[in-house]
């Protein structure tokens, strides 16, 4: 079946509740004004941010008076800032907040004054020497930060109407047309993001510009890979002393060729989902159909060969990077917080390109397991990695599992992470829903009222994921496509409470609505096993649990020492009491436990007793204080 592309639908169209309403909540009420202290360096017993700071300063610079304590911080510090903004702006479409609009007027004055009369914005370079701009741009995150700030500009301007911080950055992407098209000068960014970021700033405004930048550097990556190299030689300066010459550097930063011709998911894990979702971005709105061919490729192989069951994605801390096919570590696994934001982001342009139901399994996948479990239930802590084993004494502490840590902390040095999370919860309806001229559809299962342009109303009640019972109201007049998830093999629909038959093409059901109609979707509730291949290295043989788009773990505070259980891979996994204290049912499985022994090794053969096991939703794990962790178990 041929389909029309189909778009995100406004965020203001979409009004959450339930389970999404919940977490939009605590990121209005917690988050944001949290967040918000910490970028005024106002949060006690936290890591330094500066972020706003700088910004005062290099306004300062620019008006000839002294920076007081100058620039501090990540070359990337700004894009905290942005992210921020951009969180805080959904959060106004969500939660109309008069005093959170003013202290975003506010920021978004001292942003403006920090940018230099050539639209040029970048604290780091206008504080600490000016000469440098765009002289490395393979460390040095100019293009990145200038990405997210785009990103802020057109949230905001979307949720306020106010184009301050909108003309702001169209300025800054005049002057980065200047400089790279007019004048140009080459080079890519060194960290991707810019170009998704050009996509939503040219479907927003129409400014071609934008278009034709996002085409360059996509067109331009990987042509020269002595690019960063030349760049290098002219220069004698460096932020992070990393050469373009070392083996595999261009592979890392992904552009060892042109972007046509990837065939695997390489380098730092960010940086490579940024810029397929841009790519992706970019064949669905031109129509480059080599480009999106790449894409598939691309998306092929980190699902199908370096993707954690969790929907984490880099699996070494060695450059935050994916390795090799099948290399997914449970006890050392990277799988930062801000590279599965960036894996929903690419699954959703796919979705733009194409319906396919996988893609929506992913975002699921993604969200409802690594994304959330990079924030702790208060909304006060953060996980910047998501290992799938923990062992206290070991993770966090030994060298190899140093990055690994069991207790999320309150901030980072190096930000990125917590308003990533931020902006996507507070923007959850942009990826939950989409539309064409004739289709509503439903990508992911979120309560709420959403307003379709083509007229019709859509209001879902659901518990989900915690519960399979989704209930539709619809009114108007056309398709609706509603995703069935890949994991619910059986399913049932009622329309107007009769059964209605409905066949599911590429994970998608279709039902055409003409007045008011009430849907009904059960989906399967059943938990179940889940086993690795066994070309997993770490995991093979080993088995894990799954209820719905939740992958389950199995913690110490429940059940002693995780490592000495044993699952019985014949029994069958039961819902258990739900949990107030996770906000979420536990699973219980039957399984069998190796009494303990204080010898190292020993020639007697273990004993194994009858044991219930405790299972609770992996995105809670760590929020009942420091203990043992394993999604796969033995």
């Amino acid at each position: 079946m041929i389909m029309k592309k189909q778009t995100q639908i406004s965020e203001k169209a979409y009004q959450s509740s339930g389970f999404i309403r919940k977490y939009q909540k605590l990121v209005s009420d917690v988050v944001i004004p949290w967040q918000e202290k910490i970028l005024w360096d106002d949060a006690p017993d936290t890591e330094k941010s500066h972020a706003i700071a700088n910004f005062i300063n290099a306004g300062k610079v620019l008006r000839g008076e002294d920076p007081g304590d100058g620039f501090y911080g990540m070359v990337f510090q700004d894009s905290d800032v942005a992210k921020w903004i951009e969180a805080a702006s959904y959060s106004l479409m969500n939660t109309p907040d008069i005093t959170l609009e003013n202290e975003l007027d506010k920021v978004i004055g001292i942003i403006v004054q920090a940018q230099d009369e050539d639209g040029y914005l970048n604290t780091y370079f206008t504080v600490k020497d000016q000469d440098k701009r765009w002289t490395n741009l393979h460390e040095a995150h100019e293009l990145y930060v200038a990405g997210h700030m785009i990103e802020a500009a057109c949230a905001n301007f979307e949720a306020t109407g106010k184009r301050v911080l909108l003309d702001c950055m169209i300025r800054n992407v005049e002057h980065i047309y200047d400089h790279f098209i007019s004048k140009g000068n080459p080079g890519v960014p060194g960290h991707p993001e810019i170009e998704l970021a050009l996509m939503k700033l040219y479907r927003l405004t129409g400014n071609s510009h934008a278009l034709e930048l996002c085409s360059h550097f996509l067109n331009e990556r990987g042509k020269d890979p002595e690019l960063f190299i030349n760049e290098a030689s002219k220069r004698d300066w460096s932020v992070w002393n990393s050469n373009p010459k070392d083996q595999g550097d261009l592979e890392y930063r992904q552009c060892d060729r042109p972007l046509r011709s990837l065939e695997k998911a390489t380098g730092h894990a960010v940086r490579a989902v940024y810029l397929y979702s841009g790519m992706a971005d970019f064949a669905s709105e031109t129509g480059d159909d080599e480009m999106l061919s790449a894409c598939r490729r691309l998306w092929d192989n980190i699902v199908k060969n370096r993707m954690y069951v969790t929907g984490g994605i880099g699996s070494t801390v060695q450059g935050e990077a994916f390795t090799a096919d099948y290399d997914l570590p449970p006890d050392t696994a990277y799988a930062e917080t801000c590279a599965s934001v960036g894996l929903i982001f690419f699954a959703s342009r796919m979705l733009e390109n194409n319906i396919r139901g996988e893609y929506a399994d992913i975002m699921e996948q993604a969200f409802y397991n690594t994304v959330l479990a990079g924030m702790a239930l208060d909304g006060k802590r953060f996980f910047y990695v998501n290992p799938l084993e923990v062992d206290p004494g070991i993770s966090g502490i030994v060298p190899t599992h140093r990055h690994d840590l069991p207790v999320r902390p309150k901030w980072y040095q190096c930000a990125c992470c917590p308003p990533n999370v931020a902006r996507l919860i507070e923007s959850f309806g942009k990826y939950a829903y989409g539309e064409n001229d004739d289709t509503a559809f439903c990508h992911m299962t979120a309560a709420g009222t959403v307003r379709f342009r083509n007229g019709m109303v859509l209001d879902c009640k659901t518990d989900y994921p915690h519960s399979m019972n989704v209930n539709y109201s619809v009114s108007g007049t056309g398709r609706l496509a509603i995703h069935i998830p890949g994991w619910s093999k059986e399913f049932k629909v009622t329309v107007d409470g009769k059964d209605h038959n409905a066949e599911r093409r590429d994970g998608y059901i279709y039902i055409d609505v003409n007045g008011k109609v009430q849907i009904e979707v059960v989906l399967d509730d059943t938990p179940h096993f889940v086993y690795a291949s066994p070309r997993i290295p770490r995991i093979s043989g080993m088995i894990a649990l799954r209820r719905g788009p939740l992958i389950y773990c199995f913690e110490g505070i429940d059940n002693g020492s995780v490592k000495s259980v044993r699952i019985n891979r014949n029994s069958k996994p039961c819902v258990s009491a739900y949990s107030a204290e996770l906000g979420a049912h536990t699973l219980l499985v039957d399984s069998f436990i190796e009494q303990d022994t204080d010898e190292l090794y020993t020639e007697e053969q273990p004993v194994l007793g009858p044991y219930e096991a405790t299972a609770v939703p992996y995105y809670t794990w760590g929020n009942r204080g420091e203990t043992e962790m394993r999604v796969w178990m033995q």
